[in-house]
């Protein structure tokens, strides 16, 4: 196992420190210039066009680029099937838990600013999860639990890694769901005034699900982390990734909560089950009661985890700035050697199995290769409404699909990652 880390690592660094620091996206005068194909292009096209006939989903939003040329921006389908309303390429995507990427680059740009290490302690910033307890026994009926003390305190690095022993509101196991919700900890799309300091308080007091360090399990790290941000910088989460890291980058489009001249641009939401299509009820009443347009709302919850909206092309500015070794059109926002760290294996296969994570991101190993088109050091992740995104260094591939459907029955994420590939003529 080290040895295969090793070889990740060595992959990883050339792969980064390979790309162009000044990469910044054109439009490919066509698909050939930037090493595909223009027949297998059209591929897509038609592809993508039958699973809207085919009535798969209401409509979609998919970029590909590669060494910063764009090949692929394109919108199918539509916003609102009823009303006939198309999908544009400047709509904006609840996007959920992309959200947790975005929050990983703001917590190592602080790494980075010597105001936050990995093995730190939480209740170095927060100081509710001094002293955690685990839990031992838990009764649904009653909420109640049996617990004992933790080993060790939970680290920015548990967090990083979702090794921490928090489970998840709203989404999580059943226990989790109990307990969160009884306690008011909501698993990042909030409506009742909260903000995100109280909540992760309210957290910090509560149990964790297992031994820090055990294993893998997803739950509510990134929004404990967004209040670390807080704490480590002395604003709040929304002005930090808004003045740090959008505004700089470029990414216009990406809100919280989204102002009002722009929230005619919230894309329609959508179910998906066996009989077919219907948009989303106000509420969305599978989640908790949750408002299906919560980004439109004049919301105070800023979560790491789930609660950003964007559009593929922000989003694709994001992934670019990371291939380019953390720095986009002049502007450094990390280093390459931090780039390098956040997308390293980061857990033992006893912990996580056979899948690797870096810091903040899911990755393509040696193994999951041989599986799936992706290079070897790609990183990826997505939202539970459908979006999805990798980038990979090797290639100098940024891509992403965007939808908003919730449940979807539909793998269009698994299919247009083989639409992508298939369509490389170099």
């Amino acid at each position: 196992m080290r040895a295969l880390s090793l070889f990740f690592f060595i992959v990883l660094t050339l792969s980064v420190s390979g790309q162009n620091s000044k990469t910044l996206f054109t439009k490919a005068t066509s698909p050939a210039v930037a090493g595909f194909s223009e027949e297998r292009i059209k591929r897509i096209d038609q592809t993508l066009q039958s699973w809207i006939d085919q009535k798969q989903m209401n409509g979609c939003v998919a970029f590909i680029s590669k060494n910063g040329k764009i090949v692929y921006n394109k919108a199918f389908g539509y916003d609102n099937m009823e009303k006939g309303t198309p999908m544009r390429t400047d709509h904006i995507f609840r996007i959920m838990s992309q959200s947790k990427a975005i929050t990983s680059v703001a917590i190592m740009m602080l790494f980075e600013e010597g105001k936050v290490l990995l093995n730190d302690p939480i209740s170095k910033f927060i100081p509710e999860f001094k002293n955690p307890q685990v839990i031992k026994s838990f009764n649904l009926k009653d909420t109640s639990w049996v617990a004992e003390p933790a080993k060790r305190e939970i680290t920015i690095k548990d967090l990083l890694t979702h090794t921490s022993g928090l489970g998840y509101a709203q989404i999580g196991s059943a226990e989790a769901k109990a307990m969160y919700h009884k306690y008011q900890v909501p698993g990042g799309i909030a409506f009742h005034g909260m903000v995100l300091g109280d909540a992760m308080k309210r957290l910090g007091k509560l149990p964790l699900f297992h031994q820090p360090g055990e294993k893998y399990t997803y739950g509510l790290n990134n929004d404990v982390l967004g209040y670390v941000v807080e704490v480590a910088s002395g604003m709040s989460f929304d002005k930090f990734l808004r003045t740090r890291l959008f505004e700089p980058l470029g990414m216009k489009d990406t809100y919280f909560y989204i102002p009002k001249d722009k929230q005619n641009r919230l894309v329609s939401a959508y179910h998906q089950y066996a009989e077919g299509l219907t948009m989303m009820p106000e509420k969305m009443t599978i989640v908790e009661d949750v408002y299906r347009d919560y980004p439109n709302l004049d919301g105070t919850y800023f979560s790491g985890g789930a609660g950003l909206s964007s559009t593929i092309y922000d989003y694709a500015l994001f992934l670019q700035m990371l291939l380019n070794g953390g720095s986009y059109n002049g502007k450094q926002f990390l280093s390459r050697a931090t780039v390098r760290m956040m997308i390293s294996n980061q857990l033992e296969e006893s912990v996580i199995g056979a899948d690797d994570f870096g810091l903040g991101f899911g990755l393509t190993n040696e193994k999951e290769a041989s599986s799936t088109p992706l290079s070897v050091g790609s990183f990826e992740w997505g939202g539970m409404f459908a979006t999805t995104y990798w980038a990979d260094p090797k290639e100098g591939i940024v891509a992403l699909i965007f939808r908003n459907i919730w449940p979807s029955t539909f793998d269009a994420a698994t299919r247009f990652k083989i639409l992508t590939y298939q369509a490389l003529a170099d």
